[in-house]
């Protein structure tokens, strides 16, 4: 009597096992085809010209940008000093602690560096990437701006670029390779954030319909 009881318990487990092999194995192919999004952008990302250059916020160090920030500054003051752009908007908010915003501390940057203060748009009040590109959008708006070049670090281009395009931003990626972050990993926080953005968008759109109806 146990072993008949032992053996019909198998066919279950069985297919609780085959069930749990099935979501690794469509987690892996999902985790490879958000790999290989971020790689293509990345190969894609190639300067071209445009009306003004959104440079993605990045954290800040005390008063100034941390090495990170420093590095995408960097790549958006070669864009506008070789005439790639004619204006460049800096974004991100007040971050916890702080007594100045990612955007200013990243216009003090480009001053010190050579940029006309006049030719700086500041996006004062995101938090998060979506939000540097929500607000950024009304900054464009406001200044007749149709047409721009997102600058961030090459890994996290793709993110950048999907959610540029559920916003309807005309956009280009431009990328710089950190010197200062250790890529392989940042590629995988990307991997999962590519996977957090596509599952809430998937969620939100599935609530709307059901609101709907």
């Amino acid at each position: 009597m146990k072993n008949r009881t032992i053996n019909a318990q198998r066919p279950y487990w069985r297919r609780i096992w085959i069930m749990l092999e099935l979501v690794i194995l469509l987690g892996l192919l999902w985790s490879g085809y958000n790999w290989y999004r971020i790689e293509q952008t990345i190969e894609k990302a190639n300067a071209r010209h445009a009306t003004v250059g959104i440079v993605l916020g990045a954290a800040v160090w005390g008063e100034g940008p941390s090495p990170g920030l420093r590095e995408r500054l960097e790549q958006a003051a070669i864009l506008y000093k070789e005439g790639y752009v004619s204006k460049l908007l800096v974004t991100g908010g007040l971050g916890e602690g702080k007594t100045i915003t990612e955007a200013a501390v990243s216009r003090n940057y480009l001053v010190a560096k050579g940029i006309p203060e006049e030719d700086i748009l500041l996006e004062s009040k995101s938090t998060s990437t979506y939000e540097n590109l929500l607000y950024g959008q009304q900054v464009l708006e406001e200044h007749h701006i149709q047409d721009a070049l997102i600058i961030s670090h090459d890994y996290h281009l793709a993110r950048a670029m999907v959610m540029a395009d559920s916003l309807g931003i005309v956009a280009s990626p431009v990328g710089t390779t950190s010197h200062v972050l250790f890529g392989p990993y940042h590629k995988a926080r990307e991997v999962l954030a590519l996977t957090y953005w596509e599952l809430s968008r998937l969620f939100t759109q599935v609530l709307g319909t059901v609101v709907l109806a």
